[in-house]
């Protein structure tokens, strides 16, 4: 017997899959952030299927900035389709807390300053 059949299969951890979201507004923005996790996260409507805890890479595109942010995340939201209220299907993203992920809230929350107070309803809450 060789040593390559004596030795387990490994399997490899699938890669993340990676997202694109281009958000053309102030108002898109609000509806799209969750400010109330703890880096932050974002709404990203998918008809794909995803899990919970599922390993995500986007790359966000905001209002006028041409740089797009690559940000790695964990889905923590799933919107289904058909959801009450005619919510969007999508899922919520949780940011990793490294710098990408540091640096996407900033930039969010700078842009969205004073109207993250709002009441007004969210894709999520």
């Amino acid at each position: 017997m060789s040593d390559a059949a004596a030795k387990p299969a490994v399997a490899a951890a699938p890669r993340p899959s990676v997202l694109s979201l281009n958000i053309n507004s102030k108002s898109a923005l609000y509806a799209s952030y969750m400010p109330h996790l703890r880096n932050g996260g974002i709404f990203i409507p998918t008809s794909r299927s995803y899990n919970l805890s599922d390993e995500v890479f986007m790359l966000l595109s905001l209002m006028d900035d041409p740089a797009k942010l690559p940000i790695a995340g964990t889905v923590v939201w799933i919107t289904p389709a058909g959801a009450q209220n005619s919510k969007a299907q999508g899922i919520g993203v949780h940011f990793k807390n490294d710098e990408s992920g540091v640096e996407a809230r900033r930039k969010i929350e700078g842009m969205l300053g004073g109207v993250m107070q709002s009441s007004r309803p969210t894709h999520t809450i």
